[in-house]
């Protein structure tokens, strides 16, 4: 019986085996007949002849000017067009008043037809009149349906002058925002200048030589003898200072002539005293004052400016500059962003022609002219300002300080000053006040002084920049943020010395 059984399952293996092996002969035929039905018929529509009507509608596909069917007054793409512009306006007013159910109908209607211009665009043809008609014909009826529902052309443009009176306020509350943050950005101290403060003023407290030094210098008789070169800078950065002194000594013909006046804040007072104390300065003095030490009687009139974010009271104390130093008669001021690539004592034997400042103009045509800086709306600004008088640049200025004390120009920028407070008059930066102050008293330098624009323009020419005695960073980008012009930064970094600042371990990421 067992054999009877094994029998049976052979013969039922060879019968499932021989299905199989059916199967596949069945569809492999199958397949060789569709491969060669397939090369038939692609043989066949090579051979064809071409469609004259689709050579045609190519042409004329080719001949479609979408510019021209827009100003074509017959076409029906224009009419769409048209037609759409006004619905849109009537969606704005049905939105606002909260008639939901028609603007939902208005834009449905303004997306199917703008669905149908993409199309013929993108097709390259002109829309025909079976096509435009019933889209055409709909937004009719929902324009006619404002109409009556009073949307009236009175009412659109009304409404419609609110909202871009709306988006431009808008607009210039982004734009005086987008300001406000520029200028944040540019007064914050990176990383590794925040570093070397630190260090410094460490430095300064465990290193008594320092200290001994700067006790000797204090005295010296140089720092008013007016027979040597005086320059000052209100600065709260350490490596900007040193930026300003080393580039001005290292192009300067007789450094040891040179006697540089840096104000700071008590915050970096010892960290200025500490690297100016430790650096090689080619025979050159610098002396370091703080705020807090300076006897001013001029607490009443800063008194607003320290209730002020946008103007630190170091931009403010370039105007009591006479005081500060009440036994020189001549100084060059100079900003705390700019490098030196000349010899700047020449600038002390220009003639000012009875003027307080020397300055570079930076008007060109109607740019920077008073009118920009100042509100002529004002009638205390326009009965005593020229509005087209040009306006200058701080940066580079030569003070005489005899005429400045004898004019007594500190107490006419406390007056203006004083006369701002509701900021009605200007808003913002430092300039406007130098423009009313030194208005009449200020005489216009070669520009290749004072060249402006390393902080925000990638785009100054070589030449000028080669030609110039000071390039100056203003604007937001300045050469120790990360944002900085890629292309100008190497023209402050070759001023810093990075391996001191490697030995205090506050490298930057140059």
């Amino acid at each position: 019986m067992r054999k009877r059984a094994i029998e049976r399952q052979r013969l039922s293996r060879r019968r499932i085996s021989g299905w199989i092996w059916f199967l596949f002969i069945l569809f492999a035929v199958t397949g060789l007949l569709l491969v060669a039905l397939r090369r038939y018929q692609l043989e066949k529509w090579e051979h064809s002849p071409p469609d004259v009507n689709a050579s045609k509608t190519t042409t004329l596909h080719q001949d479609f000017n979408l510019t021209e069917e827009l100003l074509s007054s017959t076409s029906f793409t224009r009419q769409l067009v048209d037609q759409i512009t006004l619905a849109k306006a009537f969606l704005v007013i049905s939105k606002e008043q909260h008639n939901f159910k028609f603007a939902w109908d208005l834009s449905t209607q303004i997306r199917n037809s703008q669905r149908l211009l993409s199309r013929a665009a993108v097709e390259g043809r002109p829309i025909s009149q079976n096509e435009a008609q019933p889209m055409i014909h709909l937004l009719s009826q929902l324009i006619y349906k404002a109409q009556d529902m009073h949307y009236d052309l009175a009412t659109t443009i009304t409404t419609l002058k609110a909202h871009s009176q709306a988006l431009e306020h808008r607009v210039d509350a982004a734009i005086v925002q987008t300001a406000a943050f520029g200028r944040l950005a540019a007064y914050a101290l990176p990383k590794y200048v925040h570093c070397v403060a630190v260090k410094l003023t460490e430095l300064w407290f465990i290193n008594p030589t320092l200290q001994k030094l700067e006790k000797e210098q204090s005295n010296s008789p140089r720092l008013t003898d007016n027979s040597l070169y005086h320059f000052c800078l209100f600065s709260d950065n350490v490596l900007a200072a040193a930026a300003v002194v080393n580039s001005t000594i290292f192009n300067a013909d007789h450094p040891q002539q040179i006697v540089f006046h840096i104000i700071t804040d008590p915050v970096n007072w010892r960290a200025m005293k500490a690297w100016f104390m430790g650096s090689s300065l080619r025979g050159a003095m610098v002396e370091v004052l703080s705020t807090g030490e300076l006897v001013l009687d001029h607490q009443k009139s800063l008194k607003p400016v320290q209730h002020c974010d946008t103007e630190p009271v170091l931009d403010h104390l370039r105007f009591y500059i006479p005081e500060i130093f009440p036994s020189l008669e001549k100084i060059v001021f100079l900003e705390d962003d700019v490098v030196v690539q000349k010899d700047l004592t020449a600038l002390f034997s220009l003639e000012l022609h009875g003027h307080v400042n020397g300055a570079v103009e930076t008007c060109f045509e109607t740019f920077h002219r008073y009118h920009q800086y100042l509100n002529f709306s004002s009638p205390l600004i326009s009965s005593k300002f020229d509005p087209e008088t040009c306006g200058w640049a701080f940066g580079v200025n030569v003070f005489d300080l005899v005429l400045w004390r004898k004019a007594n120009l500190t107490a006419k920028y406390k007056y203006w000053l004083g006369q701002n407070e509701d900021h009605t008059l200007w808003t913002g930066g430092i300039l406007p006040l130098g423009l009313l102050t030194f208005y009449g008293s200020t005489e216009t330098l070669d520009r290749r002084w004072h060249v402006l624009g390393l902080g925000f323009d990638p785009d100054i020419d070589d030449r000028l920049i080669e030609s110039a005695a000071v390039i100056h960073f203003n604007g937001n980008m300045k050469p120790w943020l990360g944002s900085a012009i890629t292309r100008y930064r190497a023209l402050w970094v070759q001023y810093v010395n990075r391996t001191r600042l490697g030995s205090h371990g506050c490298s930057p990421n140059w």
